[in-house]
Order: structure tokens, then C-alpha cells, then sequence
């Protein structure tokens, strides 16, 4: 998790935010220490345990005097505080609000990245509302036209397609002038969650269902042609295996050193991978309906991302999950209006 949030490359969390050393404290300080009574705040006197990072998570103090349960800390899904409960447990919160003390080994839950914003920074816009968030100063760009996509920043939304499949995220800059993005939230037919088998192995190839899907009906039905021009024709999707306590660079790469990648295939479009920013986001308002990843949890299993926001893995020919399709975009696609909110998505064209 720490390695996770402070990877300053496109792998991790801290390399695909904005200019973060303008913005964040680098050295700042997270109290780590192992915590039962959790009606007072951790001490570094009591020999506490303190982590110097960019990235932290809250500490389940934070989370207990924000409000506890039912506060704005309590968001409907599963995630994890940084505080041990025990040498093999971490307290977590479950989709009820409670707070659970849940084993290392066992289960997985959401990732709510905590950074302390420099004293200068100003706020310039917005008024902290979920629709109108605060805007800072030197991350409010509005006047965008002909600027191209691929300068713009992970978690902007863009309007891409028709219809009720309209609204796409950006994920990164993995591939040089190119912007990778993904549906923000599962592909929907008719008004449904459309669900798909991933098909007779954990392996994504030209024979799967669900990369049949996707390079075929989905482009074909799902997507009209203006849009469908703007798709770079090839992309490198990795496959590299995750099993249980293993590293998300296993996912990418052949080994945690990234000396070299994990197995991979071609093709034009694909699904997000285990440990990539995006591959667990959940649309709360709707959040009824989990949905694949590309990456084996070993020779049958493959991991999905659960409604309350945890992973699982599962046997990809017995069951149905979501989709989230994904690709890049081409170098010369450009914006012609929008602000990358939620509410004023960025809309392209190409240049």
C-alpha cells in the first residue's frame, strides 16, 4: 500500500498526479502506531510508529473523531485505514460505516490516498460542495480549446460515445503521447450492467470472450465511427499474474525490480489491470455491479473489482461480471471545450 501511493512513476498513485511537489508536503508525518483504544489519538510518546511520505491513509482516530459512522468520512464501501489493530490485522471500514479489525491475509479493500496540502496554496474557485468542489490555484485550467489530450491529468473525465455510455476517465500517459482512459463506470445496455463471462482461461488473448466482446461488438455497437477513429489501433495490455500478499508490479512486470514485462498481448481495446489507478474505482450512486480486470489471480482465477469496493478473484468461466472497457486515445486528439469535471467533461475531437 505505502509503495502503492508514493510510486512516482505512471505505475503508482503519486506519479500520475499533477505537478505534486507544487501542491503536497513531501515530508509529511503519518502515525502509524498500533492502536486498540481508539478513543484517543495514537502518541509517538507510547513509542509509536510514524512514516515519513508524500501519501498516507487516514488513521482510524481520524475517522472516528470526523464523525464515525454515517459522517462524511463514510462513504458506502470497504477501505483501509493505515492503523494496526494487532501484528496481523489492520482496522478497515466496512460498507456499513463500522469500523472491523481485518486480517492481512485475507482480505483486500479500497485505497482513500490522504495528503496534507502546502500552507500557500490557495483556493480559487468552487465551494467544497460534491458539486462543486474547491479548484486550486494552478490546477484550474479553463479555457482549453485546441489543447491536446494527452497534456491533461489522470481522473479527468471526458466525454467520449453516445448515449448512456458517454463518459470516460482518464487513466495515464503509459505509452508516450498517448492518453489511456476508461469508462467511468461499467458498460450499460438498455439501462443495464452488460455482463460477460471473461472465457475458458484467466488469460486475455484473440480467442476470450470478453477481448471478442470488446474488439468486435463493443466497437461495432457501442461506439460509433467519429469516436471509433480517435481509438490508437494497438495497445500492449500486460498479464502478468497476482496471487494473494504479491506485489501490484507483478501485474506489469516480470518481477517487483521491473526488470523486465509480464507476458502481454496486442490489441486495440482491453480492460484495466490489478494495481493500475482507476482498476477499483466504484460508481457509488449505482454501485451494484462488480466488474473484470485483465490480470490472472492464477490459471483460472481471474480479479474483478467487488461493488463495496474490495477485490476477489474468481473462475472466469463460471460466473458474469461488468466491463469496463479501455484504451488510448491517438496522439492528435484534442480538446474542444470542457474543464475535466464531472460536471463540464472534457469533449475532443481529432486534430
Amino acid at each position: 500500500m505505502e509503495e502503492w501511493l508514493n510510486d512516482t512513476t505512471v505505475d503508482g498513485f503519486l506519479g500520475n498526479l499533477r505537478e505534486p511537489e507544487k501542491f503536497i508536503v513531501t515530508d509529511a508525518k503519518w502515525n502509524a502506531s498500533v492502536m486498540n483504544d481508539i478513543s484517543k489519538p495514537p502518541s509517538e510518546e507510547e513509542g509509536g510508529t510514524i512514516v515519513e511520505d508524500a501519501v498516507g491513509l487516514l488513521n482510524v482516530y481520524e475517522y472516528v473523531m470526523s464523525g464515525d459512522n454515517g459522517s462524511y468520512s463514510d462513504n458506502d464501501l470497504y477501505w483501509w485505514t493505515l492503523t494496526p489493530y494487532d501484528a496481523n490485522s489492520l482496522w478497515r471500514m466496512r460498507n456499513d460505516g463500522q469500523k472491523q479489525q481485518s486480517s492481512l491475509d485475507y482480505y483486500s479493500g479500497g485505497v482513500r490516498p490522504s495528503i496534507n496540502l502546502k500552507t500557500d496554496v490557495k483556493i480559487v474557485d468552487g465551494d467544497g460542495t460534491i458539486d462543486n468542489p474547491y479548484r486550486l490555484e494552478g490546477d484550474n485550467d479553463t479555457n482549453l480549446e485546441g489543447t491536446l489530450l494527452n497534456t491533461r491529468y489522470s481522473g479527468e473525465y471526458i466525454s467520449f460515445g453516445a448515449g448512456e455510455n458517454n463518459l470516460y476517465r482518464i487513466v495515464s500517459h503509459e505509452t508516450d503521447k498517448l492518453t489511456k482512459i476508461t469508462s467511468a463506470v461499467q458498460l450499460k445496455e438498455n439501462g443495464n450492467y452488460k455482463k460477460l463471462a471473461f472465457g475458458n482461461n484467466s488469460t486475455f488473448s484473440s480467442t476470450n470472450t470478453i477481448e471478442l466482446f470488446l474488439n468486435g461488438e463493443y466497437l461495432t455497437n457501442f461506439v460509433d465511427n467519429a469516436y471509433m477513429k480517435m481509438i490508437e489501433d494497438k495497445t500492449t495490455w500486460y498479464l502478468g499474474t497476482i496471487g494473494n500478499r504479491t506485489s501490484y508490479k507483478l501485474a506489469k512486470y516480470s518481477d517487483e525490480n521491473v526488470s523486465g514485462y509480464a507476458a502481454s498481448i496486442d490489441s486495440k481495446v482491453g480492460l484495466l489491470r490489478y494495481g493500475e489507478l482507476m482498476a477499483g474505482q466504484i460508481d457509488i450512486t449505482n454501485n451494484n455491479s462488480d466488474y473484470w480486470t485483465i490480470t490472472p489471480a492464477g490459471q483460472s482465477n481471474v480479479w474483478y473489482a467487488e461493488p463495496a469496493g474490495a477485490m476477489n478473484a474468481a473462475y472466469g468461466t463460471s460466473v458474469t461480471r461488468g466491463i469496463r472497457p479501455c484504451f488510448n486515445l491517438k496522439s492528435n486528439v484534442m480538446i474542444t471545450s470542457g474543464d475535466g469535471t464531472l460536471q463540464n467533461p472534457l469533449k475532443i475531437e481529432l486534430g
